[in-house]
């Protein structure tokens, strides 16, 4: 499979849009109510959303593609919000990694998280970190194939009123 990563721009959002919320949405069902899922997607991946994200130069969203398809996306900033400590390092929040799920397996996930390390290291950045669902052993296989370990730290991540815990996980580069 040829895979191709691009910048995504504003012309790209609607489609962004909906892969964002499919993915999420096969991600996570099952994890929390119908009502919960529903009205989280609508808070988060609404278009609107989407293109004030990708308007914003320093939040950084790629389009992994082939055969002029859109089969994943990324997204990655320098974001200390969510976890204020992290400001002693120059750090970079990997905030989200999805391929759509007829392309799982097929090497998707790897060129997007190689993109990530490969920015870290041009702009020299001292960390990458992210959360992770503590109940998705896949995803945090995945991190920790990459050298991602977990930090010991959680923090509260509910879906609607759903409630749920990530993991923090970082890897000093």
């Amino acid at each position: 499979m040829n895979i191709t990563t691009r910048r995504a721009t504003l012309d790209d959002a609607p489609q962004l849009a909906d892969i964002a919320r499919r993915t999420f949405f096969d991600t996570f069902t099952g994890t929390c109510t119908e009502v919960d899922m529903a009205s989280f997607l609508e808070a988060y991946y609404n278009l609107d959303l989407v293109k004030a994200e990708l308007s914003n130069e320093q939040d950084m969203y790629f389009l992994a593609e082939s055969g002029g398809q859109l089969v994943g996306y990324l997204r990655f900033m320098e974001d200390y919000a969510s976890l204020p400590m992290m400001k002693q390092w120059k750090a970079l929040e990997l905030k989200r990694i999805y391929v759509d799920k007829p392309f799982h397996g097929q090497g998707v996930a790897q060129v997007l998280i190689d993109l990530v390390f490969t920015y870290a290291a041009e702009h020299q950045y001292e960390v990458v970190w992210l959360g992770v669902w503590e109940h998705n052993k896949k995803a945090q296989r995945f991190y920790e194939k990459y050298g991602f370990v977990n930090s010991g730290h959680t923090h509260y991540f509910p879906i609607g009123n759903t409630p749920q815990t990530d993991f923090w996980f970082w890897k000093y580069l």
